[in-house]
């Protein structure tokens, strides 16, 4: 049985990790967490917040999604929104999921991201 989504993984063109982990450790404040060694020679960088984690993998012919993301919960969607702003990020307001407040924003690379907070 499936209990949990261990982690989401999205793709980088190679040579971005240095972006990856501005954006992800110093605008989302997500913290970096090792790699096991036998990944780590592929590039990359994971990161986790709380049991939340995403890892970004280097992929040579990179693309971003135009529309799968990751949806990820948040508190305080408002000041969330306004800490990524601040820190240079696009915040695009979505009005269209019943019971929650969401915004999306794009990484470094142009993946999608989903930011969500149940109303109430």
């Amino acid at each position: 049985m499936i209990t949990a989504v261990d982690h989401v993984q999205l793709t980088a063109p190679p040579g971005t990790e240095g972006r990856l982990r501005a954006y992800y450790a110093g605008v989302l404040g997500m913290t970096e967490i090792p790699k096991p060694p036998a990944l780590a020679a592929r590039g990359g960088c994971w990161f986790q917040a709380g049991r939340v984690q995403l890892h970004l993998g280097i992929e040579k012919d990179f693309r971003p999604a135009k529309k799968a993301h990751p949806g990820l919960r948040v508190t305080g969607i408002e000041t969330y929104a306004a800490r990524l702003a601040a820190r240079g990020a696009v915040v695009t307001w979505d009005e269209h999921l019943p019971g929650h407040r969401r915004f999306y924003s794009y990484d470094p690379v142009g993946n999608r991201l989903e930011f969500l907070e149940p109303i109430g």
